[in-house]
């Protein structure tokens, strides 16, 4: 099966083909980070907008790069949540209206669950069950995984995602939008130790994340330095350093209560945050089990996590009706397994 995954829940437009035999065939994307920059975080319109401009050019592209036509198409995925409205409205309309233009199957895909099925596009495929650290700029969730479609919560963020905690600590420091990326980089030449920012909710039972605390005492930081002096590089970097050893840390901490809660030993990290190299090296290095991602440039939103998500409902006989249905908030708890189960005793498919 040949599927056309589409992503526009946010600030990327990613189109990819993936077969499932063959499978990755190409993908594409489309940051939008130069056009939020100005503004220091995402404008919902301004998205909306600059995916209705780049989708078919995209979708053209992609097919071009495969050496596939829409005649080609067995299917097509696209993210129907949660996600910015606008934003998925202009992947939902255009992917259905592609699908029925084809007289082929359409599949919306939960952006978390594709998050969380992008490692298996890797070499490495976890074997089931397995504990998910899903980390981006709108979700911090520990979930345990039993097969497709079957997800158990196990904590979540009760405020700011770690993602988003990235931006404004970076917007603070002036280092730039996306904040993850900007302070991962600044915190290079930090001086560890010098500052010691708290590890929210760790010191309580309990896999709940919190990490709104950490943005005031980032900015009561900054301000008693600037009592002082005006700030210097490597004032930035020290903070930048203990902002970052706070959040891998702390997430560190969550990730080895999972494991040791359920028995798992295998974590598989998903979501734009999952990139970055310090937690990635924490986890390998100190966590009792063996860790799974998705490559680096899958690590963001794309489309390529779409197809693939989408493609496993679709092999599966799961359809969407003419209607287009999308969801701003959309627990992944509510999904549900497909009816043939048999890949639970094996493994997720690849």
């Amino acid at each position: 099966m040949l599927v056309l995954g589409i992503e526009t829940s946010c600030d990327e437009t990613g189109l990819a083909l993936y077969d499932s035999t063959a499978g990755l065939l190409a993908d594409v994307l489309h940051s939008q980070v130069e056009l939020h920059a100005l503004y220091g975080g995402v404008v919902p319109e301004l998205a909306s907008r600059d995916h209705v401009r780049k989708i078919v050019p995209l979708t053209r592209e992609v097919l071009a790069r495969a050496g596939r036509s829409l005649d080609d198409l067995d299917g097509v995925a696209y993210t129907a949540g949660p996600g910015l409205m606008g934003a998925l409205l202009v992947g939902a309309t255009f992917g259905r209206a592609l699908a029925w233009s084809l007289d082929i199957p359409a599949i919306g895909v939960h952006h978390m669950e594709a998050h969380l099925l992008a490692p298996l596009l890797g070499e490495a495929q976890p074997p089931l069950p397995f504990v998910a650290l899903l980390v981006s700029g709108g979700h911090t969730q520990l979930v345990l995984v039993n097969g497709l479609g079957e997800y158990e919560l196990l904590g979540e963020s009760v405020d700011d995602a770690a993602g988003e905690a990235f931006d404004k600590a970076a917007k603070m420091l002036g280092l730039g939008f996306p904040g993850g990326p900007a302070i991962a980089r600044c915190a290079e030449s930090g001086r560890s130790g010098r500052f010691r920012f708290p590890r929210p909710m760790t010191d309580r039972p309990g896999l709940d994340f919190s990490f709104s605390g950490l943005k005031t005492f980032t900015l009561n930081t900054i301000a008693s330095i600037a009592e002082q002096q005006p700030l210097t590089d490597q004032d930035r970097a020290d903070v930048a350093r203990a902002f970052e050893d706070a959040v891998v840390d702390t997430l560190f901490i969550k990730c080895r209560r999972a494991v040791e809660q359920t028995g798992v030993r295998h974590l598989v990290m998903a979501g734009g945050v999952s990139a970055n190299l310090r937690l990635r090296a924490r986890l390998e290095h100190d966590l009792d089990a063996t860790v799974h991602y998705a490559p680096p440039r899958l690590c963001t939103d794309n489309g390529a996590m779409i197809a693939y998500a989408g493609c496993q409902r679709l092999l599966r006989g799961e359809r969407e009706p003419l209607a287009i249905a999308i969801r701003a908030r959309w627990p992944m708890t509510e999904l549900e397994p497909p009816d043939d189960a048999a890949d639970r005793a094996g493994g997720l498919p690849g």
